[in-house]
């Protein structure tokens, strides 16, 4: 049966709205001067986000601008160094958005460390607490300070994205600090869109297993498995992982991907490794 031209047509429209435009909305990226914060950030930049890139490292988020090419283009991505474990310089970097761009309307919350791994009773407390301020206090405070600034704004509304990682669902060997933070990612996740819903402020978390960065280098040549055995596992591309936060940034408000998995296809995770 032929389909009534006006049902065709919205459906097209429909289906149009099933992503939201990229071209200069405005977006942080935390931990943006390597690994998944610069492959993510290299996707939104080549959608047409403006992207402002945050990170500890100025020359590191310098060569992430170099490599978007947004600069030469005629559209902007800023770097602006920041330590997300200080509140006084995550105030500065949202200020900085405010004042740049007017408005902001994604947080990628990446920055993260795992950490000295080794026996939980040898963790020290300054080890414990340095990852528990990066990964947990740090995605708080970029968290805070993003869903103030889509509460007040007009329109109003926005989208927060976790980074968590399949250690949110299950631990590795000697990783107490990594695996309780990226658990506590999760009840972060959860608040926030609960706590976002009035205000159309959307909160996803994306969970990666074994994405090729600096943090995972250990993963190509030998890494402590629950039996006791060291074993090298599979990697993936950072840059698949950057599409699948594309993919979950350029939703209209209106839907969200609560939670998705990204990972090596053939990981010792799913299952009995």
């Amino acid at each position: 049966m032929a389909q009534n031209t006006n049902e065709a047509g919205a459906a097209d429209e429909r289906d149009g709205a099933r992503t939201a435009p990229a071209e200069g909305r405005v977006a942080v990226v935390t931990g943006a001067g390597s690994g998944i914060g610069r492959a993510v950030a290299l996707e939104l930049a080549a959608a047409g986000w403006q992207v402002v890139l945050a990170g500890r490292r100025l020359e590191a988020l310098d060569e992430t601008a170099r490599r978007s090419g947004h600069r030469t283009e005629g559209r902007t991505a800023v770097p602006v160094p920041a330590d997300v474990t200080r509140p006084d310089e995550v105030d500065a970097l949202f200020a900085t958005v405010r004042e740049r761009f007017g408005r902001l309307d994604l947080l990628f919350n990446n920055a993260g460390t795992f950490g000295r791994p080794g026996p939980l009773e040898d963790l020290s407390y300054d080890d414990w607490r340095a990852v528990v301020d990066v990964n947990l206090t740090g995605s708080f405070l970029c968290a805070q300070a993003a869903f103030r600034a889509m509460k007040e704004q007009d329109p109003q509304g926005g989208r927060i994205i976790n980074n968590g990682s399949v250690s949110a669902h299950a631990p590795r060997p000697h990783s107490i600090a990594y695996t309780a933070t990226k658990h506590a990612m999760t009840g972060l996740t959860k608040s926030l869109s609960l706590d976002g819903r009035p205000y159309r402020i959307a909160c996803g978390q994306i969970d990666i297993g074994n994405a090729a960065t600096e943090m995972t280098g250990r993963m190509q040549t030998g890494i402590l498995q629950a039996n006791g055995e060291t074993a090298v596992e599979p990697v993936m591309d950072a840059a698949d992982v950057a599409r699948t936060v594309a993919h979950m940034a350029q939703l209209p408000l209106e839907a969200n991907v609560q939670f998705a998995t990204v990972m090596a296809t053939n990981m010792p995770y799913v299952g009995r490794g």
